[in-house]
């Protein structure tokens, strides 16, 4: 099996050389030809329904509201902070990581210190679904948010975070890091 992708990626690479595709490009394939032997392992039906369904959860109580893009940008922030190294790397452990601040559990996302959410509209959490499946397994994504790792209400006022706004969707403000 290695040796077929191997086989494929340095087909691939040849194409890009003829085809004039750039060293960035190659980068990428070769970083993924790198990485595919050391991972090797791609997440069983079961992983990854149980990803589908803790984002789907996260979208249903932070943005169930929200329109179509609203829903979209909670998942994105999701799957950004699983992939930035500053957060846990598994969405799961994204969506109900805690945190000590001041002698004090707090949890990333609120509904999760909440006593026992519960889904009150099956319309909403099917939506939520949807948009899960969307931006887990099709890769969809909004440009304006590839570096969104955090957001809030628009109701809570001047959160002391320091970051940069990079959006606003809904009713909600998303931020990323200084850069």
């Amino acid at each position: 099996m290695t040796r077929i992708i191997a086989l494929s990626l340095a087909a691939v690479l040849s194409l890009c050389t003829y085809t004039g595709v750039s060293a960035v490009t190659k980068h990428k394939i070769k970083t993924i030809k790198e990485t595919e032997h050391v991972q090797n392992k791609s997440p069983t039906l079961a992983q990854r329904e149980k990803q589908l369904a803790c984002l789907a959860k996260n979208i249903y109580f932070e943005a169930g509201s929200e329109p179509f893009e609203g829903k979209v940008a909670v998942a994105q922030v999701t799957l950004n902070r699983a992939k930035s190294g500053k957060f846990p790397n598994d969405i799961c452990q994204v969506v109900y990581q805690k945190s000590v601040i001041d002698e004090k559990m707090v949890c990333q996302f609120s509904w999760h210190c909440e006593n026992g959410p519960v889904i009150k509209s099956k319309e909403r959490y099917v939506e939520s679904m949807e948009v899960a499946k969307k931006v887990l397994l099709e890769d969809f994504r909004l440009p304006s948010l590839n570096r969104a790792l955090y957001f809030h209400a628009d109701y809570i006022k001047n959160p002391k975070w320091g970051k940069p706004v990079v959006a606003k969707i809904g009713r909600h403000i998303f931020y990323g890091d200084k850069t």
